[in-house]
């Protein structure tokens, strides 16, 4: 196995696009390199991109903010203007792994690690977050959602990185939320998660919002039914309920030791209207 920390994306992705083998790139470590040491997978060639000033950086512009792909959980965590802006997306966060993951831990990591269950990527999906990558042919934006594919699988073509994340500016009246189900209070995987992120008119009525699931399907999921029973409403039992109900809906689980697939479909819609209800309660407060 070779190993390359370059220090520019053009040689990130020289690198990348020029291995003969199964090439890794790594943002954290704390994913690709259990799967290393595990011998899930044996890579050829592992290209660790935390020496790229681009994506280390958080940056702030009119409200929207553009976070780096391998800036760590931990520092984002303490970020006052992010935190206080996207709550939700840090609530998902913070459940990776213990304080010292956390510490290496990133949300592109999170994310191209491609696990159905995790925690952070319903919510920067609920957030409308946008992954920027780059690679061979050049610059290309692409919807967080867009970005797994299944299990362990996701969309970025051979010599493609995410180099950041754009989150839009939150409209006055906007809150989000991520709650996830486990076993456990701390330190387990997700047997439901759900984002929520919906903003408000003067009035009270939803005019704009984003349901999102994870551990329910082979990928996260943006519910558009969940959502569109939220707008145009005041966010009442009537509107939750619905929402709910298409939450179930989209589910596509398989039953395994954290719960049944039959446990999952009735709990993905108790989890978000919880997350929609704590994510009106911050719309409100804004």
């Amino acid at each position: 196995m070779r190993y390359e920390a370059p220090t520019s994306l053009d040689a990130a992705v020289s690198l990348l696009a020029g291995a003969d083998g199964q090439a890794k790139i790594m943002a954290g470590g704390t994913d690709v390199l259990v799967l290393i040491h595990s011998d899930v997978i044996e890579p050829e060639l592992v290209v660790d991109i935390k020496n790229i000033p681009e994506v280390t950086q958080i940056s702030e512009s009119g409200g929207a903010y553009t976070v780096g792909a391998s800036v760590p959980a931990a520092v984002l965590c303490e970020h006052e203007g992010f935190c206080s802006t996207w709550p939700g997306v840090i609530e998902g966060l913070s459940l990776i792994g213990s304080t010292q993951i956390q510490g290496r831990a990133t949300l592109a990591g999170n994310l191209c690690n491609a696990s159905p269950a995790a925690d952070s990527v319903p919510a920067v999906i609920a957030a409308g977050a946008i992954a920027n990558i780059v690679g061979p042919n050049g610059n290309r934006e692409a919807a967080v959602e867009e970005i797994v594919t299944g299990p362990g699988k996701t969309s970025l073509a051979n010599g493609e990185i995410i180099v950041s994340f754009s989150f839009p500016a939150k409209p006055a009246h906007s809150g989000d939320c991520y709650l996830r189900l486990t076993p456990r209070t701390e330190m387990d995987i997700a047997v439901v998660g759900a984002g929520v992120n919906l903003t408000l008119d003067d009035g009270g009525t939803c005019t704009a919002a984003r349901v999102s699931l994870g551990a329910v399907a082979p990928t996260p999921l943006l519910v558009a039914d969940a959502a569109a029973a939220l707008v145009s409403t005041k966010v009442d039992d009537a509107a939750l309920d619905a929402m709910g109900k298409a939450c179930s809906a989209a589910c596509n689980p398989i039953s395994d030791k954290r719960g049944t697939k039959e446990y999952r479909i009735k709990t993905a819609a108790v989890m978000a209207r919880r997350a929609a209800e704590k994510a009106l309660e911050r719309a409100k407060a804004n």
